[in-house]
């Protein structure tokens, strides 16, 4: 009798494994997946990938030198479990010069920049990601991801780059912040990494420097040169990250996970931006017969 028994549970038993296999879901984290889970990842996120970039920097006396970097990682992960997406890899090839002179700050030639950006998106477009979202974790790279992408029409892709902008509305709501100087290791960016990362926020240490203006610069507004942050912040710290708060960072996190999910599933929904892209590549290889 157990014999028979056993003879009628093993298929299922052997079954099993297989069946869970099958059902395993799909990590959203590149490196994470098998030469096979990839083909299956880039089907099912319907060719549509997730570049967080941020940067190695200070951030005060009292946040880890990675905070950008945790950031935008942090929010792409989230928002791809909500709107499946390949995420890349930790990227930290941004633009900081105007923090060379502080300890752990990584800052490559702007050629490099560029070029390495230019690289990554062509494989990730090479590996089948056909649409590509970079969200942005460092302020300093706001100039330069809008270039980013608007070279990308010097020559074709089979691909298009997105950009999500970074900054949170001051219209979005939540908890009342306690500032009004926020920029850089300050209040929000502080109370997100208590989120993130609790283990790496320091809020009691925040005290240790200022993170007032300095006012060392005296040129008239409207006049840009690329000293000016040096001269108002050279310490690299812009805000006080001492009244960070969980509540603050939760409501902030929320905003930025949401918001990315909604452009993932937007992207998804675009079939007009490459059939443009191309049009575009077309009409400007012969800009004299374009209709004036």
């Amino acid at each position: 009798m157990r014999n028979r028994i056993f003879s009628a549970l093993l298929p299922l038993l052997f079954s099993i494994p297989s069946a869970m296999q099958a059902q395993a879901k799909l990590s959203v984290h590149w490196e994470e997946l098998t030469g096979p889970d990839f083909v299956k990842a880039i089907q099912q996120s319907q060719g549509t990938c997730i570049l967080p970039i941020g940067i190695l920097e200070k951030h005060g006396p009292h946040m880890p030198i990675g905070s950008d970097l945790f950031t935008s990682r942090y929010t792409s992960a989230h928002a791809a479990e909500q709107s499946y997406a390949i995420v890349f890899p930790e990227y930290y090839f941004g633009q900081i010069d105007e923090a060379r002179h502080e300890p752990g700050t990584m800052a490559y030639p702007r050629e490099v920049v560029l070029a390495l950006l230019q690289a990554t998106t062509d494989e990730m477009g090479r590996n089948g990601c056909k649409k590509i979202l970079i969200v942005n974790g460092h302020g300093g790279n706001n100039h330069l991801l809008p270039y980013f992408a608007q070279t990308q029409l010097e020559k074709p892709h089979n691909y298009v780059v997105y950009i999500f902008d970074r900054r949170m509305p001051t219209t979005a709501g939540g908890p009342q912040k306690k500032t009004t100087n926020d920029q850089h290791a300050g209040e929000s960016e502080t109370s997100k990494m208590m989120v993130i990362r609790p283990d790496l926020a320091h809020p009691e240490r925040a005290k240790m420097e200022s993170g007032e203006d300095q006012h060392h610069s005296t040129l008239p507004e409207g006049v840009y040169t690329g000293i000016w942050w040096y001269a108002s912040f050279p310490d690299h710290y812009s805000g006080d990250g001492s009244v960070a708060n969980r509540e603050l960072g939760e409501y902030q996190m929320r905003w930025w996970v949401d918001s990315v999910a909604k452009v993932l599933t937007a992207i998804k929904a675009d079939d007009t931006s490459l059939k443009l892209q191309k049009e575009f590549w077309e009409k400007s290889e012969h800009p004299v017969d374009t209709p004036q």
